[in-house]
């Protein structure tokens, strides 16, 4: 494959749709350059550090949390971006913001909120909330709520893991139902799957909860990447070996996007971003052994890691506990900060208690309850 092979099929910055609120174009910085460093500055972003991505930091202080997985991404993407020819700080953007709608305490929090809010006929999704924080949550700038970022980015952010249809949801129709987003776009999911695939294997042996041999016999790519290893470096420690695979597992499965998104694009004959948005499906894509390989890795973790006791027992915990706070809540809005109860004389109590939970950290969340309930959750960190 030649880098930069699909260049032709790269956003123009040109193109790009705009603000919802016009201003003046920066001197020296281009409109996405722009959002990206909204993004990094905003509040949403920096509560990242502090939120779980799988493993609660309890017991160890390496894990990833939501920012560093965010990171990881947005190194993913952007050289996946960069081989293929496409708009690197439009990747960069969405990359950094694709995580920022995430409520504490990982997936476990995201399935509380959203059975929580099922019961008022609404539903709770990490992307949409992403979006009210940039159009309505963050609050910086005198001439609008919001970051004020470009269409492309906020476009993104809701068509990060799928598209809709027209009418699907009506509250996203401006952002082109029925249309897939550009490739920057597309390929953010995909690096977020190299990403925590990688990341959660790394994390699972450091905590003790899988076994280097276990991995080698469920994942065919990783079995033959310690043979190579082993051969490399046969005095080396069963953890550095692990690290030499990892880190090839990485390169092979952005090599594999890379591949597989230049051979599905070039297939597809599409000749410029506008028929990339007509086409029926996604373009991004893992080549055939690389998709094989990221599946075997879905596959092992699922067994192994997410439906572990350990982490069962944690997401158990995780969910009953933003069921307490939110009915609390809910039943006695005064007990929020004053800005939130204000809120709540506006619009539903509900809404406003699920977004006021979502935008809190784990520590924040835990020192809530602690105060509200009085009850202690050392043991539940």
């Amino acid at each position: 494959m030649q880098l930069g092979a699909l260049r032709h099929l790269r956003f123009d910055p040109a193109a790009c749709r705009g603000r919802r609120y016009p201003e003046p174009p920066h001197p020296y910085r281009t409109e996405f350059q722009r959002d990206r460093d909204r993004i990094i500055h905003s509040r949403a972003f920096r509560r990242l550090e502090n939120k779980t991505q799988v493993f609660a930091p309890g017991l160890s202080d390496h894990f990833r949390n939501r920012l560093t997985h965010t990171i990881e991404v947005a190194q993913i993407a952007r050289t996946v971006a960069r081989a293929l020819g496409l708009e690197e700080d439009l990747t960069e953007a969405l990359a950094l913001g694709h995580d920022i709608g995430h409520p504490p305490f990982a997936h476990a929090g995201e399935a509380a909120l959203d059975e929580l809010m099922r019961r008022y006929g609404e539903r709770f999704d990490h992307n949409l909330h992403a979006l009210r924080i940039v159009e309505s949550f963050e609050q910086r700038y005198g001439s609008f709520r919001g970051l004020n970022l470009t269409f492309e980015v906020r476009e993104g952010i809701v068509k990060h893991s799928r598209d809709f249809e027209p009418g699907e949801l009506p509250e996203l129709d401006e952002f082109l139902p029925g249309l897939r987003p550009p490739l920057e776009a597309q390929l953010i999911d995909r690096a977020d799957e190299i990403a925590y695939n990688t990341a959660d294997l790394d994390d699972a042996y450091s905590a003790g909860l899988i076994e280097f041999e276990q991995i080698v016999a469920s994942v065919d790519r990783f079995r033959k990447f310690a043979e190579e290893v082993e051969r490399l470096y046969p005095s080396g420690s069963e953890r550095i070996v692990f690290h030499e695979v990892l880190r090839r597992l990485i390169d092979w499965l952005a090599t594999g996007l890379i591949e597989g998104t230049c051979e599905a694009a070039l297939q597809a004959g599409v000749s410029c971003v506008e028929e990339v948005r007509r086409y029926p499906e996604r373009l991004v894509r893992f080549s055939g052994q690389a998709d094989e390989t990221n599946a075997q890795l879905k596959a092992f973790l699922h067994a192994h890691v997410y439906h572990s006791p350990p982490l069962l027992e944690s997401r158990k915990r995780s969910a009953q506990m933003i069921a307490e706070l939110f009915d609390l809540y809910v039943t006695q809005p005064e007990l929020m900060p004053p800005p939130y109860c204000e809120e709540a004389k506006e619009q539903p109590v509900h809404r406003v208690v699920c977004d006021y939970i979502a935008g809190m950290t784990d520590t924040y969340f835990y020192r809530t309850y602690e105060r509200l309930f009085g009850r202690s959750t050392l043991d539940l960190k």
